[in-house]
């Protein structure tokens, strides 16, 4: 069987039309590319807004999808959540089960759980299955395989731009496609950047080429898109044209609520959160500089604010992008009682809430001690599952609702993202009372119903803005990257809840070691095909 180059011959799914009701995509021939349709106008709206949505987050053109799996923001971002210790997972497809057993779990009572499974480690594993030979079974080969698509979908999109016809102000028009593509790019990046220890940097649409550069590169050129996204929206975001593009670009079932159609100034914001977190979640708190805290700040006070509309999906009756029934990971958690579904509710999870949160009681209910399969490890086993559409607490944040063109997705960032960056920020350089306004303006957003934090103690208020990030921020994808800058994959945790292996009896003052590997090494999926050329950065984590 002949070999193929991942990154050289992703994919890529054209719109054939663009209806002119948008109530759903209109794909077809997925497998047989025709960039000529995009010629005229309608042609690039509908490869812009077809190849994007389809190509990156969802499962088609990706050969080896596994629907136990998930695409991206069930699947990809699942891996994130069950490393970041939000949920956990019995199914062992793609080896979900092992990628979140820790290292080791020691119990109120001193009893010591190593990781069952064979490797023992999470690092070992990840070593162990990244072969070409185990396909859609190497767990780190999805995210890859999804962003490599995205980027080179959006290649295809900038290729064409220029060739196309448009009507009315075509200057506009042009630099409402680009600011499009090149933002889906920096996203690409970005994610790249922030879990492999070497990318690709690809920007020809159809090729690939061998020179592997650095995680730090790769964020460099994330950047560098958003830059050129920001300098497409600032040519022309103020026309009327620049903004017709763009609503025909978003799907109508995604405009709502907080994805409404952005102006210029509101997609400039959007960017800098994401800047603002390619730096947050990229340096490891203890090696952070200051001048690094001034840029998050800055960067952040630009961003994403209360009342801004973000990059937000939805979901529709036909499933058109994304399913009502399994759209994220807390889609995919939604069970009849504590064994949930793909994913369990973790329990250090649940210990986040502070007394009195309506956030917890608007979202998940308690059961009897639910006990998964012990060769799998423990750490798993949860009293928790969460409640489809919330428990019916008008105000307060609801994580998942699978009544079609309920659901919200975040595909960029968001305001509680944003404002929580700034809090570390203002944390780290000695505003601890900024800080906390910062975190209670989330909790307010959210309807936490909690009282303002009144401490001036700036350890008090870190731990505060710990459990905020991963109440506030759950099922996002964003907890592995926080247990990684704050040295919690190496140091563990302590005073955790965990359930022993039998159900018998509940820690409350567990350590867990993790031992998850920070960055990992390129998949070999891709190295089997395309070897890494002289002068390639390492694609292998020395770790």
């Amino acid at each position: 069987m002949k070999n193929i180059k991942i990154t050289a011959l992703s994919f890529l799914l054209l719109a054939g039309s663009v209806m002119s009701c948008k109530d759903q995509l209109d794909i077809q021939n997925p497998n047989q590319p025709t960039p000529a349709t995009a010629a005229s106008e309608a042609g690039i709206i509908a490869l812009a807004q077809g190849s994007v949505y389809k190509n990156g987050f969802t499962s088609s053109g990706y050969k080896y999808y596994d629907g136990v799996v998930g695409a991206f923001y069930n699947g990809v971002l699942g891996i994130h959540d069950l490393m970041g210790d939000v949920v956990g997972a019995e199914a062992a497809n793609a080896y979900m089960n092992n990628l979140s057993a820790p290292d080791m779990v020691t119990l109120d009572n001193g009893t010591q759980v190593a990781n069952p499974n064979s490797p023992s480690t999470q690092k070992a594993l990840i070593r162990a299955v990244n072969t070409n030979s185990q396909q859609g079974g190497n767990p780190t080969f999805l995210e890859w395989a999804l962003m490599y698509q995205l980027n080179n979908a959006c290649n295809t999109i900038l290729d064409a731009v220029d060739k196309t016809t448009f009507s009315g102000d075509a200057a506009a028009k042009k630099n409402a496609i680009k600011a499009w593509a090149y933002t889906w790019k920096g996203l690409a990046y970005s994610r790249i950047g922030s879990i492999y220890y070497a990318g690709l940097i690809v920007n020809t649409p159809s090729a690939t080429n061998n020179s592997y550069v650095t995680k730090e590169a790769m964020i460099a050129e994330a950047t560098a898109n958003f830059d050129k996204a920001a300098a497409a929206v600032n040519a022309s975001g103020s026309s009327a044209d620049f903004a017709e593009i763009i609503t025909n670009l978003i799907p109508d079932f995604f405009q709502t609520e907080k994805g409404a159609v952005p102006t210029a100034a509101q997609w400039i914001k959007n960017l800098n959160t994401m800047k603002a977190r390619n730096i947050l979640v990229n340096n490891s708190t203890a090696t952070m500089t200051a001048a690094q805290w001034d840029a998050i700040l800055s960067l952040a006070n630009a961003g994403v604010g209360a009342s801004d509309p973000v990059f937000a999906g939805n979901t529709n009756a036909n499933g058109d992008v994304f399913s009502s029934s399994n759209y994220n990971v807390a889609a995919r958690a939604v069970g009849s009682n504590a064994s949930g579904n793909t994913y369990k509710i973790s329990e250090r999870l649940i210990q986040e809430f502070n007394a009195g949160d309506q956030r917890l009681a608007q979202n998940f209910k308690l059961f009897p001690v639910w006990v998964g399969n012990s060769d799998r490890g423990n750490a798993f086993n949860t009293r928790y599952a969460i409640k489809d559409g919330g428990n019916g607490l008008a105000g307060v944040y609801t994580y998942v609702n699978r009544t079609a063109g309920s659901a919200e997705i975040f595909l960029l960032g968001s305001y509680e993202e944003n404002e929580l960056m700034k809090a570390e920020a203002k944390l780290w350089k000695g505003d601890v009372s900024g800080a906390a306004a910062s975190i209670d303006a989330v909790r307010a957003y959210q309807g936490a119903g909690l009282a303002p934090i009144t401490s001036t103690n700036a350890a008090v208020v870190k731990e505060e803005l710990r459990k905020e990030r991963r109440v506030a921020l759950a099922f996002r994808g964003l907890s592995f990257y926080d247990a990684r800058r704050w040295g919690v994959l190496e140091g563990g945790r302590t005073g955790a809840v965990v359930i022993s292996k039998d159900g018998s009896s509940i820690s409350t003052n567990a350590t867990i070691k993790y031992g998850y590997l920070d960055y990992w090494d390129v998949p070999d999926n891709e190295l089997a095909n395309n070897p890494a050329g002289a002068g390639s950065a390492t694609t292998k984590n020395p770790k």
